[in-house]
């Protein structure tokens, strides 16, 4: 059961024009694996069932032990060599992503808990 200290992370990503295919491929096949590795436990990856945004919005939720934790966490995926790879090599033919919003959120007492 997580602590008080256990942040959670509402990330959503603008996909380029005709990305999405590659962007989704890259989480399924690199991303979640490296973040499992860095100590970010995801939760839940949506993407919207009407357009415009189905086509270009991925929306994810992390699970951080802590906010510092999130910050070392993201610091050290970014330094990654793996990470780097894969990003440089997804995004040959452009930039997969525009834009990524990222909310860092705790648990209201009334909230069901996450395990």
């Amino acid at each position: 059961m997580p602590d008080s200290a256990t942040v959670y992370e509402l990330r959503v990503y603008h996909i380029a024009p005709g990305k999405s295919p590659d962007l989704l491929t890259r989480f399924r096949e690199h991303t979640i694996k490296l973040f499992d590795r860095h100590g970010m436990k995801s939760l839940a990856y949506w993407t919207p069932v009407d357009e415009p945004e189905k086509s270009n919005t991925l929306i994810y939720i992390l699970q951080h032990p802590s906010r510092e934790a999130a910050t070392a966490n993201w610091k050290s995926f970014q330094d990654d060599p793996e990470w780097q790879s894969v990003r440089d090599k997804s995004q040959a033919n452009g930039k997969l992503v525009e834009k990524i919003d990222s909310t860092f959120l705790s648990l209201t007492d009334f909230s069901p808990r996450i395990s």
